[in-house]
This record gives structure tokens, sequence and C-alpha cells, in this order.
């Protein structure tokens, strides 16, 4: 099967990642792939031997936000009409483009999917889930018109059909982890930072991760100097956190584009922290627990799922630095909690979360949309 993508190359984020695990492992199941990406012509690499991709121009990237150049919808329309594929699966970048997808596959009779990323609170309870029910209330109507919408918990379903999205639209397929590569094994990182004990947070130093009420809760722990805090990552609040927070057991490792020596963090650390405002399913949560490290996370958006019924430890987003205050120190004096958390977390994501599940559920839904609409193409083509 031919797939178009539509997704993210650059800058980092888990849309990034996404795009990437997919479409690679939709490679090696020999389907071919044509990545359309935002992009300046430079940009562009070859970096598989059966990878095509496309660049679209733009005027402006970030992690959060794309916005095409003018000109853009036309050459996309122009590029999918010459590559006549099986189906355009968009790996929603928050870009304008997004609305005028359903019309420009329609006209071309070519099934449409979509992912939707944005994160989010099934409560309102901050501005940050406010912010983002607002993205999620301005999307549905749109999204009411692509063929699929994969969101990546029931929660998430949910919420969008209260919005407006019809259920039969819409399917839940989870982020799925290669359980191969992220799994337990040895790590010399807790010898390089001198730790007893490692604890991690991985992602964006934003106001939406809480990165903060994390940092205030690790000083109120009194986890002494023996036991380390490694905050990777980086973002528009890292300068002045590292400012305030010079704590000697706070490690800032920045932001490490080595996926291996991430695997290697994650492999090392006794437990991973995600504090979180709003989240959709965090990819770092899942590489996290299945490399087996305890697990803390706020219940937003579907990581209360992941982490439900004893396999990690939720917390609520208002009570985070006091919740910490009270669960670390247990953690410090009882390792053979952190050890069986641990375990339970590889569990889970060997029971829900592989990339080999999400994959094959992934070319069941291709397979609804794209042979019905290839048996008819003709007919829609000359419509």
């Amino acid at each position: 099967m031919h797939i178009a993508w539509l997704g993210k190359k650059s800058p980092f984020c888990g849309n990034v990642t996404y795009g990437r695990e997919i479409t690679n492992a939709l490679l090696d199941r020999g389907h071919r792939v044509t990545f359309l990406h935002f992009a300046q012509s430079d940009e562009v690499t070859d970096d598989h031997s059966s990878y095509e991709e496309v660049s679209l121009p733009f005027i402006f990237k970030s992690q959060i936000l794309t916005i095409p150049a003018l000109g853009s919808a036309r050459l996309l329309a122009d590029t999918l009409e010459k590559l006549d594929p099986d189906l355009v699966h968009a790996s929603l970048t928050l870009s304008p483009l997004d609305f005028k997808l359903p019309e420009i596959c329609r006209s071309l009779g070519i099934p449409l999917v979509a992912t939707f990323h944005p994160a989010f609170d099934r409560k309102r309870r901050n501005l940050s889930s406010s912010t983002q029910h607002f993205t999620y209330q301005l999307y549905a109507p749109c999204l009411a018109h692509y063929d699929r919408v994969i969101v990546f918990s029931q929660i998430q379903q949910n919420l969008l059909v209260k919005l407006g999205v019809p259920s039969e639209r819409m399917a839940v397929i989870p982020n799925g982890v290669d359980t191969y590569r992220y799994a337990p094994g040895f790590s010399s990182i807790k010898k390089q930072l001198n730790a007893r004990q490692l604890y991690v947070y991985q992602g964006r130093l934003a106001i939406e991760k809480n990165v903060e009420s994390l940092l205030k809760g690790w000083k109120l722990a009194n986890m002494g100097a023996e036991n380390k805090l490694a905050i990777v990552g980086s973002g528009p609040l890292e300068s002045s956190l590292r400012a305030f927070y010079t704590d000697s057991n706070i490690v800032w490792l920045g932001f490490v584009a080595n996926e291996d020596r991430r695997i290697e963090i994650l492999r090392g650390a006794d437990c991973f922290i995600l504090p979180s405002l709003v989240e959709g399913l965090s990819l770092s949560l899942l590489e996290a627990m299945a490399c087996g490290a305890a697990c803390v996370a706020t219940d937003a958006g579907a990581d209360g799922e992941v982490l439900a019924q004893g396999a990690g430890v939720i917390l609520n987003t208002q009570k985070v630095s006091s919740q910490l205050r009270t669960v670390l120190p247990l953690f410090r004096e009882h390792s053979e909690i952190t050890t069986l958390l641990g375990q339970k977390a590889r569990s889970r994501v060997l029971e829900r979360y592989t990339l080999s599940q999400n994959i094959t559920l992934l070319e069941q839904l291709y397979c609804t949309l794209a042979m019905p609409a290839r048996s008819s193409y003709p007919l829609i083509k000359g419509a």
C-alpha cells in the first residue's frame, strides 16, 4: 500500500517522534511511504532506501504551530494527484492546512486519516487545560469531515464526540513503543551523575508541562545530595528555571538528541516523573515504562489511564508539589517500591502499548478505507 504521510520532521517534539516511528515501521512491513512535510528544500534528505520526501514551503514553524506559505495547499493538491497514493495520513501539525485537507482529498478521491495529537485535560482545572479545550472546539467541525480520526485514548474520543465528531469516524489507537529498543538494560548514567537514586523528567520546559511544581516538590522532599533529579529537555522556561533551581542534586542535561543516550538515561532511572497540566498520551512516559522505571504522572490527558490499576502513581494536576513531598521520601527509603512499580510499568506497556500492536491496528484501519476507495477509484476520479 502507498501511504502519503503529512507530518513534521522538525523541530523535535512528540509529533516528530510519532511520525518517525510509524513511518519507519510501515516501511519495514513493506509499504511505500511518501513523507510530505514543511521544510526548506535543503532540509529534505533521503534517509531510507524506500523513503520519499516532499517539502512544502512555510512561513513559520515551531513545536506547536505551523503556518504554511501561500501556494502550499495548491502544491499539496498537485503533489497528491501526481503521487496517486492509496491513502493520506495526516499527523496533524496544528496548521491552517489541516482545515483544507478534507476538501483536497475529497476532490482527488483519496481516503484521509488524521491523527489528532493536542494535549488535553478531561477537567478544565487551569488556564492550560482551558486553552487546549478551545483547540479541540476549534478543530472538531473540521475533524468531522476526515474519513477517520485517530486518537490515543477512549477519554480523548469521548471529548471529541461531545464536541460533534461522529463516533463512527473515530479510532482509538494508542501510542506504541518499540519494546525491544526501549527495554531494561545496562546503564552507567547513575555512576556518571554520582547518584544513589536517579529521578528523571523528560520533555519540554514549558508552562503546560508544570516542571516548576516538580522542582518545588523535589526541594520540599529533601531528597539529599546523593539522590539526583535529572531534567532532560529544553524550552522557553529553561533559563529561568535553571537560574532559580541551582541545587547540587538537580542536574540539567538539556535537550538530548541522541536516542541511544535517552534510552541509557531511562534505563538508569529509578523513577520517571511527568507533572503535566495537559497531555495527550505521553510517548516519553511509555518509553520510561518500557525501560522499567517506576512512573509518576498526573491524571492529565490519558496518562492517568495508562498508569491505572497499580501500573504507577497518579497525581492530581493541582497538587503536584505536595503529593511529591509525600511520595518521593517513600521511594527514597523503600527502593523495593520503585522496583515493583518498574516491573508493573513494563508489563503494562507489553500488554497495551507496543509499536507492533499499534502498526497492526493501523494497517487494519488503512485496509477498511483504502480498499473500497480503490475499487471505485475511476468513478471518484471522474466525478
